[in-house]
């Protein structure tokens, strides 16, 4: 009747034989329950946080970028020539312009000019290539067309009876007393007009 038994193994052999069989049933449950060991706390991930665009790095521009060390921020040096926006206010066009020529450490002129005038096409095209950078390190030209502006243009007080016409803005961007007009035609206009460019700028 029943089934087999194995005889109970008393004394030390059936003791070893006994601890023996408790050790593997042990650890077969300490393998059953094992897991993944949940993270540290050291070795969570930590949270992305955005970087806000006004700590961004700025990008370097052709007019400047910061230095190796992280410096400040140095401007290409040279005549700058800005064609003056849209707007029936030409007095806030240049008090605008004067502003940021201003924080950039840059002398700001008014000019007037035209298509058909020898003498701003000479001028303009020198100062485009470069050729007045030496002489003219911060200056910055902010150029109006006589045909395209001369309503707002007269309205802020850039007027004269030739052109090209070049005037030192005031604090309300009109024009001020210091200022020129007229030239020669030819290569001979930069030399006409350098020297009185400089005499507006107190150089």
């Amino acid at each position: 009747m029943g089934g087999h038994r194995e005889p109970l193994v008393r004394g030390p052999a059936g003791l070893m034989r006994a601890s023996a069989l408790l050790l593997v049933c042990a650890m077969a449950a300490a393998c059953s329950r094992s897991g993944p060991e949940p993270p540290r706390p050291e070795d969570r991930a930590k949270p992305e946080v955005p970087v806000p665009a006004s700590a961004a790095p700025a990008p370097s521009s052709a007019s400047g970028a910061t230095g190796a060390t992280g410096g400040p921020l140095v401007l290409a040096r040279g005549v700058r020539i800005v064609h003056a926006g849209a707007g029936p206010d030409a007095a806030r066009v240049v008090r605008d312009e004067r502003a940021k020529a201003k924080s950039d450490g840059r002398d700001l002129v008014v000019y007037v000019g035209a298509t058909w005038c020898e003498p701003c096409q000479v001028f303009h095209k020198a100062a485009a290539k470069g050729e007045l950078d030496g002489e003219f390190p911060d200056l910055t030209l902010l150029e109006f067309d006589l045909d395209e502006d001369r309503e707002r243009l007269g309205a802020a007080g850039y007027v004269g009876q030739f052109i090209p016409l070049f005037a030192m803005p005031d604090a309300a961007g009109r024009a001020s007393d210091k200022k020129f007009e007229g030239s020669v035609k030819g290569a001979g206009a930069i030399a006409n007009i350098a020297p009185r460019l400089r005499k507006i700028l107190g150089r």
